[in-house]
C-alpha cells in the first residue's frame, strides 16, 4: 500500500510539473545561474523565445535555467500575472533558486509589471528586462478592444493608471528596457520606458524584430549578469 501511494505521488508530481512545462529538479540540470523566465506578448507564445534561448544556451545557460511562461493573451493581464506568480513559484521549487530573472516582450511587460508591483512578486525577481514592453500602453491596442487585455493596454485605461501609480521600479530588483522609434506597434514608442530603469534606445528595430535581434538579446543577457 505504501509503495502504491509512493508511485501515485510520483505520478501526480510529474503531471503537475508537466502542466507548467517543466521537468523535475533532478532532471533540470542547471548551470548555477539565476533562472530566466521569458514572458511573451499579445498573440504570442513560448516559441517566440527560441532565438533568445538558443543564444543564452550558447553562452553558458543550461536548459534547466530557461523557462517560457505561456498564457491566454485575450484575458485580463491581471489574471495572466496571477498565473505568472504561480509559474514563478514552480520554477523556484524546481530549481531550488531563491529568485528569477524575467525577460518580457510587448504586452508581457504589463503581465510582468503587475506581478512585481501588485502581487508581491518584487522580492522574487532579481532582474526585470522589458523588450519593447507596452509598459504605459499603446494606441495600437485600439485595433483589438474585443479582448480585455487590449482594453487594459490602451493608454489611459484604469488598469494602466493603477499599474503605473507610484514607484515604477520598486524594491531592489534591477530594471532595464529596450525601445525603438522603428517599433511600429508600441505607440508612442517611448511607452516602454520605466522611471528608474536603465532605458536603452535601439536606433531602429521593429517590434517583432526585437525577438531575434542578436545585439539586443546579448545586451539583455549582459544585463542579467550584472
Amino acid at each position: 500500500m505504501r509503495r502504491l501511494r509512493t508511485i501515485l505521488l510520483a505520478v501526480l508530481s510529474a503531471v503537475a510539473l508537466a502542466a507548467f512545462g517543466m521537468t523535475s529538479a533532478a532532471d533540470a540540470a542547471t548551470s548555477g545561474r539565476t533562472p530566466v523566465i521569458f514572458v511573451h506578448g499579445f498573440t504570442g507564445n513560448a516559441s517566440n523565445w527560441a532565438a533568445a534561448e538558443a543564444l543564452f544556451k550558447a553562452d553558458g545557460y543550461s536548459a534547466g535555467d530557461l523557462f517560457a511562461y505561456d498564457y491566454n493573451w485575450t484575458q485580463s493581464n491581471a489574471a495572466s500575472a496571477a498565473g505568472l506568480a504561480a509559474y514563478v513559484r514552480q520554477v523556484l521549487a524546481t530549481t531550488g533558486a531563491h529568485q528569477v530573472d524575467i525577460v518580457n516582450h510587448s504586452m508581457g511587460g504589463l503581465v510582468s509589471d503587475w506581478y512585481v508591483k501588485k502581487l508581491g512578486g518584487q522580492p522574487y525577481v532579481r532582474h526585470l528586462a522589458s523588450i519593447a514592453g507596452a509598459n504605459h500602453g499603446t494606441t495600437a491596442a485600439g485595433a483589438c478592444l474585443v479582448n480585455l487585455s487590449c482594453v487594459e493596454m490602451y493608454p489611459g485605461s484604469a488598469f494602466l493608471t493603477t499599474l503605473n501609480s507610484g514607484d515604477e521600479t520598486p524594491g531592489d530588483t534591477m530594471y532595464a528596457t529596450w525601445y525603438s522609434p522603428c517599433d511600429g506597434v508600441i505607440l508612442p514608442y517611448t511607452s516602454t520606458r520605466l522611471a528608474g530603469a536603465t532605458n536603452n534606445l535601439v536606433p531602429c528595430q521593429t517590434h517583432i524584430g526585437f525577438l531575434t535581434d542578436v545585439p539586443t538579446l546579448r545586451d539583455v543577457e549582459h544585463f542579467l549578469s550584472t
